[in-house]
């Protein structure tokens, strides 16, 4: 039997008429998928957004992703059929893999591995996550040691056979694997980075014994080195891939069988996007997927005008995620933890909390107050939405507040049970001594501060001050939080769209399709020779050009970095090579000075007389997929007046704060506070001092008072 492609284990059949460029005429559909949520975007031809919302269905997505594409549709006045058929293309975040890793619900797999390398997934790198706890257990790996299969084989550093493949070791671990009945199987060699050969002889041997068993090449997912991070990377994906496989191919007949015949694109853990059989095979890669359309979302508002300096906020209904935008550019980062598991791909670096509208408030130890990272998320809920919940929440304490009309939650389409808030507060206001008031302001209290130590973790952990930032409100809930978490972190700005509930699925229709490839190139010496580290960077750009045909046929650009340390290091860092003169003099010299540059920019110091050397060469080849702009805001409009006016407490006490519609506001309108302004699925909070301004593109600006 043929051995793997290299590029592909477990692929979806793509589809014979799916095309390989997205048409720019027609509708585009960003689709994320919440805890609570599914938030859907359509960006019509002429560039109108419209934003629909359904509930999330944990335990089938699609359901709510077709009922959500269902509610655009009817807000358009069109049938979900005339939608589809009038759709170019649709990008979509899901947490299905996150939520196979968080709840422990992906497949039964197994590792073949070395000869006497079973345990390195269990030694892991020798590191706790709190080093200083004595107490803290060992993880638990996703593979029992019983399903960590050696075998026989064993080949050197520079992919020379030491030991060849013993066909009697590999047959006795397949025999185990048919007895334990697994569902997939992760293949991790020795120095399979450097010559995948033996991966790729044991995988066609498991696929011609088990038919649809599931395998994942080491060398597919990660060709690297460092065995933990390689196996490691490998045996998520074989975890999460039958799920998010079978996931995604439900998700596909669904939509054909609603009449949709365009392309199917997955938003990756990186910000870029693939093809509905890419992010299938490469499973492990959508780990962070819902998270990643917010940060590109960021990306795109810093190029069109929001400032190029931005800190992501993105409060959702069970989360929040957190990320920086320094100078336009995401961060990205690598050694990725995700519900205890080693993911050694580039991705976004996001800081994820438990803090959302559906976190509980809770007594913790010592009967203190908590919130979160308990959610009640879509089921069964806050108190407040009558269906199931009996827990407070942040949402329930927002509501008792004042801050949340229980009237027009999203636009009318849920009553908010007002009651129900009060008395899931007052039970655990009953245990702290409080009136459900003060509990309520408690709640709101705490959540603020523990988002603003997360805003800290992304930034002043890293050497970033934020207050040279404006802060990006998004999420459905983080209006209401925005100016407070500011105020706490001493940020002067911060900026919330009227698109903030659907930002995360309006920013995967703003992003590229990216590919990567990357080489393991350490040798024993520091830099290779200036021809050798050319022909490295241009074999990966020549992969990853060849493997974009495939998908697209429009504008294509790579960028190159490079993983880097001093030889006495043991792990590298990321040096951009976008500004390289790749045909000049002296390559290699140019490219220590860069790293010398870019470690003195990360740890203030750089040592030019130790030796340097190149760890893994990265090409990141991108598809630049047409976006369009929104219309600007009519000029000229008349200011918009309040609506109304809503008690609402906040620190100074209860005021009558007025109440304005944010599609209304016009053009360059300022708003003080204290003030709310609402739309279907959003509401900001303006805190005494504030200063607000709609912008034309579509965001409410606020200054934020501070000392």
């Amino acid at each position: 039997m043929p051995a793997p492609d290299l590029h592909g284990d477990h692929p979806l059949p793509r589809q014979d008429d799916d095309p390989p460029l997205p048409r720019q005429a027609g509708w585009r559909i960003g689709i994320d998928v919440g805890g609570t949520f599914t938030d859907v975007v359509g960006i019509a031809p002429d560039g109108t957004e419209t934003l629909a919302k359904s509930a999330s269905t944990p335990a089938d997505q699609s359901e709510g992703v077709i009922a959500g594409l269902a509610e655009l549709a009817a807000s358009l006045h069109l049938t979900l059929g005339e939608l589809l058929q009038q759709t170019t293309r649709i990008v979509h975040g899901t947490t299905v893999a996150t939520n196979a890793l968080l709840e422990r619900k992906g497949a039964r797999v197994a590792l073949l591995t070395t000869e006497g390398h079973r345990d390195v997934i269990e030694m892991r790198e020798g590191l706790k996550p709190e080093r200083y706890d004595l107490r803290l257990p060992a993880p638990e790996p996703l593979v029992p040691r019983h399903l960590r299969l050696p075998v026989r084989e064993r080949l050197r550093a520079d992919g020379s056979v030491a030991v060849p493949l013993d066909e009697a070791s590999l047959a006795a671990a397949i025999g185990a694997l048919r007895r334990e009945q697994v569902e997939s199987v992760a293949i991790g060699f020795l120095h399979s980075w450097r010559e995948p050969a033996h991966e790729r002889q044991a995988a066609a041997a498991v696929a011609a014994a088990l038919p649809g068993v599931h395998v994942t090449l080491s060398a597919n997912v990660l060709p690297q080195i460092k065995e933990f991070e390689r196996f490691s990377t490998a045996m998520v994906n074989a975890y999460v891939g039958p799920v998010v496989s079978r996931y995604l191919a439900r998700l596909r007949e669904r939509l054909a069988a609603a009449g949709y015949a365009g392309p199917l694109f997955v938003i990756l853990s990186h910000g870029g996007v693939a093809p509905v059989e890419e992010a299938a095979r490469l499973a492990v890669g959508t780990a962070l997927s819902g998270p990643a359309g917010g940060v590109a979302a960021a990306v795109a508002l810093a190029g069109q005008g929001m400032g190029a300096d931005l800190v992501t906020f993105d409060m959702g209904g069970t989360s929040t995620d957190i990320a920086l935008v320094a100078a336009g550019e995401a961060a990205l980062g690598r050694g990725r933890t995700v519900a205890g598991e080693r993911i050694a791909l580039e991705s976004l670096d996001i800081v994820t909390l438990g803090a959302g509208g559906g976190s509980i408030a809770h007594l913790g130890a010592g009967g203190t107050l908590q919130v979160g990272p308990q959610s009640a998320g879509a089921v069964p809920g806050p108190a407040c939405y009558g269906t199931g919940g009996t827990e407070p929440t942040v949402t329930d304490a927002n509501l008792v507040l004042g801050y949340l009309d229980p009237a027009n939650f999203l636009g009318g389409a849920r009553r908010l049970d007002l009651g129900a808030a009060q008395d899931a507060v007052a039970r655990l206001a009953a245990r702290l001594g409080l009136e459900a008031g003060d509990c309520a302001a408690g709640i709101h209290r705490l959540v603020n501060a523990r988002m603003a130590d997360g805003v800290r973790v992304a930034t002043v952990r890293r050497g970033v001050d934020p207050r040279d930032f404006a802060l990006l409100a998004f999420g459905g809930a983080a209006g209401l939080h925005a100016s407070a978490v500011a105020r706490e972190l001493g940020l002067r700005r911060a900026v919330v769209p009227v698109f903030a509930a659907g930002l995360s699925a309006w920013g995967m229709l703003h992003t590229d399709l990216r590919y990567e490839r990357a080489a393991s190139v350490l040798g024993a010496a520091g830099l290779p020779e200036d021809a050798a580290i050319r022909d490295i960077f241009a074999g990966l750009e020549a992969e990853g050009r060849s493997r974009m045909a495939v998908w697209f046929s429009g504008e294509v650009a790579a960028r190159r970095s490079a993983d880097m340390r001093y030889g006495e290091q043991v792990f590298e860092i990321a040096v951009p090579l976008d500004d390289m003169d790749w045909d000049g003099p002296d390559l290699a010299g140019r490219l220590r000075a860069a790293f010398h540059a870019r470690h003195q920019a990360l740890f203030t110091y750089a040592l030019p007389e130790e030796e340097v050397v190149l760890v893994n060469a990265r090409v990141a080849v991108v598809g630049r997929l047409p976006v369009g702009m929104a219309p600007p805001l009519p000029a000229g409009g008349a200011t918009a007046p309040p609506q109304g006016h809503r008690r609402i407490r906040l620190e100074e006490g209860v005021v009558e704060a007025p109440v304005f519609q944010f599609g209304a506001l016009a053009p360059d309108q300022a708003l003080t506070g204290p003030a709310l302004v609402e739309s279907a699925t959003t509401t900001v909070l303006l805190l005494p001092g504030d200063r607000a301004r709609m912008d034309a593109r579509g965001w409410l600006d606020v200054a934020v008072p501070i000392g």
